[in-house]
């Protein structure tokens, strides 16, 4: 497995409490990364040598703003490529938008805006117009994430990446599955059979929560970097070994519930829906994989 790209959830905590967050993100949410946290990750991702981007999500990472700004000076000065997610809440004006991204110029190589009917009443919302406008003139490059609404006929499979320039698809995970999937259309539990959003052989790239959990998808573990070296961690990967990947590449979620016998319903919305729900099931029997709480809503 080579990994290229480390995407920093430096928070949990987001202004927003959106029906689509994967993570649960929102107001009361626990975790944040300190800056020495942050180095350790960095340092041990330089020491992998196989890194070359580092990406700053949450929640919303603008919340801790100067631990922010600090940490992407050092993921540049280190020589990693460096990309931030935002919601844009903090781009009220075009000249307030300046200020808040004026000390990234030169540093960011991505800058990632969500905008959509999730986060506010129009899918390109004034916040997002404005930090386009803003990060334009400063010459930091910016995409636009719009995550479509339920059954949308137009929107995008987004495997393994941020979905940047259309709508991408509405995924059952985290919240979602809580909140949007009963009015989805739903499919036979047993004709999900494979993961249709990540690579769980190769990634390419990592979650890392505040936690030092180290996500392949988010939600599930492969490693806890705060207590084993990244390196020894993805050395050790074995995919089908894994209690969770393991099942998800023999036959997908429908295969979870063969392996390990889980009550289920006829139907799901999505592989996301009945893969979600499965796992929580298993939380009780792999407390460390399928980890931290803050990723099941708990």
């Amino acid at each position: 497995m080579k990994i290229t790209g480390l995407h920093l959830l430096l928070t949990y905590q987001c202004n927003f409490e959106c029906d689509h967050c994967f993570v649960w993100g929102g107001p009361k949410q626990s975790g944040v990364m300190t800056l020495q946290d942050i180095r350790r990750i960095l340092a041990q991702g330089q020491a992998l040598g196989t890194v070359e981007s580092i990406y700053f999500e949450g929640g919303e990472p603008f919340l801790y703003y100067a631990v922010l700004l600090q940490a992407v000076r050092e993921a540049a000065r280190l020589g990693f490529q460096v990309g931030l997610v935002s919601n844009a809440y903090w781009a009220t004006g075009i000249e307030d938008a300046i200020e808040w991204l004026k000390p990234f110029i030169g540093l960011v190589q991505d800058l990632s805006v969500s905008s959509d009917l999730f986060h506010y009443d129009e899918a390109i919302s004034q916040q997002s117009r404005h930090a386009a406008a803003a990060a334009e003139l400063l010459g930091i490059p910016l995409g636009t994430i719009s995550i479509a609404q339920p059954q949308s006929p137009d929107a995008i499979a987004a495997i393994g990446q941020i979905p940047t320039g259309d709508e991408a698809t509405l995924m059952y995970r985290g919240r979602a599955a809580a909140k949007l999937a009963s009015g989805a259309q739903e499919q036979p539990w047993e004709k999900l059979v494979e993961c249709p959003y990540e690579d769980l052989h190769d990634p390419g790239r990592l979650h890392v929560d505040p936690l030092g959990y180290l996500h392949i998808c988010q939600g599930i573990t492969i490693g806890n970097l705060f207590q084993e070296p990244l390196d020894q961690i993805i050395d050790r990967y074995a995919p089908e070994a894994h209690p969770i990947t393991g099942a998800l590449l023999a036959g997908g979620p429908a295969e979870l519930v063969r392996r390990y016998s889980l009550p289920h319903r006829a139907s799901y919305a999505d592989a996301c829906h009945l893969c979600y729900e499965s796992r929580l099931a298993l939380r009780q029997c792999y407390p460390e994989i399928l980890a931290p709480s803050q990723m099941y809503g708990q």
